[in-house]
């Protein structure tokens, strides 16, 4: 008779740098998630640190820090969420990084390329695990779409149409409209769109953007084509104007599915053949859905990888080019262009 296994598996220590509303929602995440434990959490003050640990930590085991960079230096943390503005992220997962720390780094990843390569060039050169942190790419909605389109049932896929737009009468201050925030439709939201775009078509190729510029001179909506390096093209927008249906479909010779109502958080999804037959699937997420992508990390650190094979590096690299050209294209320049 063969012993039961006493394995245990390794606890990964989080922490997380911002006390914003990402951080919050990331916060709770961590207590759906097996095998995870909040255990610092750091602000530019002590007090804010102090009141989100006790909200979302464990008083026992949760730190709370008045610098990032204490967190950055903690030997109890194995791994930091950066939950600041987009232009904040390039010094801060540096700084980690430097620190010996494993990254996961709120999308956008940086506000440029120029950035987000110094940034993927420490990480290997340290031999430490990076990844940003596009969420909707672990839900297991689009896992199951993906399993779909592998298994034939929608035929060749083609063409994608995706939107991602909410109204929002935020002050020039907000981050949304910002520019020392990286304000911006694009960052903010356009990256959803193209990121799931290429997850399905592949590779981009080039993009065709438009937009509308706001009183501060960030997009306050655009609008971009992406021709995919297999021939796929997909056709974008996002908004801060509007509220949009935000759905998500993916078109094929036989048929498509439709990521449903809020599509980068949806549990639901529609396939419509070409013979009539139309079904809904539910694919319930854990949660508020963060936890699908802290399971991805967890399981990358106890084995071993540098990055995640679902959203790698080489990628996040490629899409930033990506934001980089339609900015271009649209008139949107940030700080961090002008420093190049």
């Amino acid at each position: 008779m063969t012993a039961p296994s006493t394995t245990q598996v390794r606890t990964i220590r989080w922490g997380i740098l911002g006390t914003g509303k990402i951080a919050k929602a990331f916060a709770t995440a961590l207590k759906d998630t097996p095998d995870a434990v909040l255990a610092a959490v750091a602000s530019r003050s002590v007090d804010s640190a102090t009141a989100f640990a006790t909200e979302y930590g464990s008083h026992e085991l949760t730190k709370s820090h008045g610098s990032y960079q204490a967190l950055a230096d903690d030997p109890d943390v194995d791994a930091i969420y950066i939950a600041t503005p987009h232009p904040m992220h390039h010094e801060n997962a540096l700084m980690c990084l430097n620190a010996g720390k494993a990254i996961l780094v709120e999308k956008a990843f940086t506000v440029n390329r120029r950035e987000a390569e110094e940034i993927v060039a420490l990480a290997r050169s340290k031999k430490l695990f990076a990844m940003e942190a596009m969420w909707t790419r672990f839900h297991p909605s689009l896992l199951e779409a993906k399993r779909i389109i592998a298994g034939g049932e929608i035929g060749t896929v083609a063409t994608i149409q995706a939107d991602l737009g909410f109204y929002s009468d935020a002050g020039p201050e907000h981050r949304l409209f910002n520019p020392a925030l990286g304000g911006g439709s694009l960052l903010d939201l356009g990256i959803y769109p193209l990121s799931i775009a290429a997850y399905f078509l592949g590779p981009v190729q080039s993009v065709k953007a438009s937009g509308q510029l706001g009183p501060t001179g960030v997009d306050v909506q655009a609008g971009f084509v992406l021709t995919h390096e297999n021939g796929g093209l997909s056709s974008c927008s996002s908004s801060l104007l509007a509220r949009t249906p935000v759905e998500f479909t993916i078109c094929g010779s036989q048929g498509f599915i439709r990521l449903h109502n809020r599509f980068h958080n949806t549990e639901d999804l529609t396939v419509e053949l070409n013979d009539g037959s139309r079904r809904t699937i539910n694919k319930p997420r854990i949660g508020n859905g963060y936890a699908h992508e802290i399971i991805e990390v967890n399981r990358c650190l106890r084995e071993g990888l540098l990055e995640s094979p679902v959203m790698p590096l080489d990628e996040t690299l490629a899409l930033m080019g990506v934001l980089d050209e339609m900015r271009k294209q649209i008139g949107v320049t940030y700080d961090a262009d002008r420093a190049a």
